[in-house]
């Protein structure tokens, strides 16, 4: 028997730390974020999908901090099985035209970046709303803490959008 395959390895598909684990609950119909990418809310819907993946422990197959293991090796099924829960999860989150635009994408981090892609580009277009709608807010008929509230939703995805800029490097 591999030492990498016994009980207590992260890598084993069996264990609930290893990012190979699929609960017996986990299937490729389930709903992971009530957010969908409808492609004005790229930002919003990457950063649930990200949360859900993390929860998961499956955000490192879009990240690319997991490899893929050798074909033929004991933790390539379970990989595999893996990459198409991941890809179905996504796919269930995102518009059904949007999603038919994706469905010969087999590979999951082509699929993130192919939607980070086309998505992120309005990016620009959302931060000058926001802006206007930052400076054109009143608190009308809302409480105080109402207002703040969404005030604060308005900077938060502002302040998200906008790419961090270091004084110190040219």
């Amino acid at each position: 028997m591999e030492s990498s395959t016994n009980a207590n390895s992260v890598n084993n598909p069996k264990n609930p730390s290893s990012p190979y684990y699929l609960h017996l609950g986990e299937n490729p119909g389930m709903i992971l974020i009530n957010i969908q990418l409808n492609g004005a809310n790229y930002h919003t819907w990457s950063r649930a999908m990200k949360r859900a993946l993390l929860s998961k422990n499956k955000l490192k197959f879009i990240d690319e901090s997991l490899n893929m293991p050798k074909q033929g090796t004991s933790f390539y099924e379970a990989w595999e099985r893996c990459i198409v829960m991941v890809i179905s999860w996504i796919t269930r989150a995102i518009d059904e035209q949007i999603a038919q635009s994706t469905i010969y994408i087999e590979n999951v981090v082509e699929l993130w970046e192919d939607l980070k892609e086309r998505f992120s580009k309005g990016d620009h277009f959302r931060i000058f709303d926001l802006l206007q709608e930052v400076h054109s807010m009143k608190q009308g008929e809302r409480s105080v803490s109402g207002f703040f509230t969404n005030l604060k939703i308005l900077w938060e995805e502002l302040e998200s959008l906008r790419p961090f800029h270091n004084p110190f490097v040219r």
